[in-house]
């Protein structure tokens, strides 16, 4: 009887340690056969999203310790329309957040868009960085860099979100140019909004507008 329950016993745990290590086996082929790009870019935990969103490269190109490049499936599953270095990405979201962190998505998109127009135009700089950061006469175009606000936000997943949109090619600006809250801006200024420019439309407490 006592025989009989040891060879039990013992059958059980060969089954087990079996068990284990077809799980491990698995494991091992799993990741030998992954390429060089894997899933790496899980949701930032707050304290880490601007560690993590440093090392995107518009999308977020990484590395690894081995030196080998890796980078999320979600991205490479992305159509991106525009192709921008790590810093013009964290300046895109730093300046959506400041413009439009209190607003819904599409007023987070407007002022992305606007933005990213900016950059295509030959009227201004190339970069989103010398785009956020061009002065005229002395002052900034963007009133949260002007007053410093622009260093001190905290990029929200919400701002991510909306700003990926517009990456991948979701353009609702009309082909605006600039943006303004009127009811914070310079008056002398928006008259020179009203008289030499024209007005598309208003969202959020932005009204935006193009090239007369």
């Amino acid at each position: 009887m006592y025989k009989k329950f040891i060879i039990q016993l013992f059958l059980c745990n060969l089954l087990l340690a079996t068990s284990w290590f077809c799980v491990k086996g698995t494991q091992i082929t799993r990741i030998a056969s992954m390429p060089a790009f894997k899933l790496s870019l899980a949701k930032e935990s707050e304290s880490s999203a601007g560690e993590a969103r440093a090392d995107r490269f518009f999308g977020m190109l990484k590395k690894a310790a081995s030196g080998q490049r890796i980078v999320d499936y979600a991205v490479l599953e992305k159509d991106y329309r525009y192709e921008l270095s790590k810093e013009d990405y964290e300046a895109l979201l730093k300046i959506v957040q400041a413009e439009a962190g209190n607003q819904d998505e599409e007023g987070k998109m407007l002022v992305a868009g606007v933005v990213l127009n900016r950059v295509k135009s030959e009227q201004f700089p190339d970069t989103v960085v010398q785009v956020v950061m061009q002065q005229e006469e002395g002052k900034y175009q963007f009133s949260p860099v002007a007053n410093g606000t622009y260093n001190k936000v905290k990029v929200t997943q919400d701002t991510i979100d909306a700003v990926e949109r517009v990456l991948c090619g979701e353009d609702i600006t009309g082909g605006a140019l600039y943006f303004a809250a009127r009811k914070y801006a310079d008056p002398e200024k928006m008259k020179w909004f009203d008289s030499a420019l024209v007005r598309l439309f208003e969202h959020g407490g932005h009204e935006f507008f193009t090239n007369g």
